[in-house]
């Protein structure tokens, strides 16, 4: 396996060709890009300022704009952490860049089921694994094209997805 920074892993991404599918199992990220803005966002209320996370949103854009699926599960638990209500208010910016994002309550989904890391699978070929150091801050992606993990996130990938609300509805009746 490799390991790829962020600027790596999203490059890695951004050459999918068919579909970029995400699972998310934490209730929070410690993540040096977002920390200083999710603070803000816990200080002072709603963040109007995006200009941080337009990188990735032109990675969306790029991605959707060529027919690329880019798809994201999010496993939550139920009541919301401060960080799951901060990226439900990102995940509207997701979902207009072209990325279809569902929700699955933790205590709704077999977690014999789910993996223990989150990861991205690229067009059914390379699963990337997000890796935490020992504080829990991430510190990069390690990626394989090993076919056994890569059927095993796909099964993964096909049960969830078939659980997940799709964020217009979670957010419309999951959140008040």
């Amino acid at each position: 396996m490799q390991l790829l920074d962020s600027r790596a892993h999203t490059r890695l991404i951004g050459a999918s060709e068919r579909e970029a599918f995400h699972l998310e199992l934490q209730d929070s990220y410690d993540s040096p890009e977002e920390n200083d803005v999710f603070r803000r966002w816990l200080e002072g209320g709603p963040e109007d300022d995006y200009e941080w996370f337009e990188g990735w949103l032109s990675t969306v854009r790029a991605l959707t704009a060529r027919g690329v699926v880019m798809r994201r599960v999010r496993v939550v638990t139920v009541p919301h952490t401060d960080y799951i209500r901060w990226e439900l208010e990102l995940a509207r910016l997701n979902a207009e860049a072209g990325e279809r994002i569902g929700y699955v309550p933790r205590h709704l989904v077999d977690a014999n089921r789910l993996t223990t890391f989150d990861w991205w699978l690229l067009d059914d070929q390379t699963v990337t694994f997000t890796v935490f150091n020992p504080s829990g801050q991430i510190a990069g992606s390690v990626v394989t094209a090993d076919q056994r993990i890569v059927a095993y996130c796909q099964q993964v990938r096909d049960y969830v997805w078939a659980s997940a609300v799709p964020y217009a509805d979670y957010v419309g009746h999951h959140t008040r």
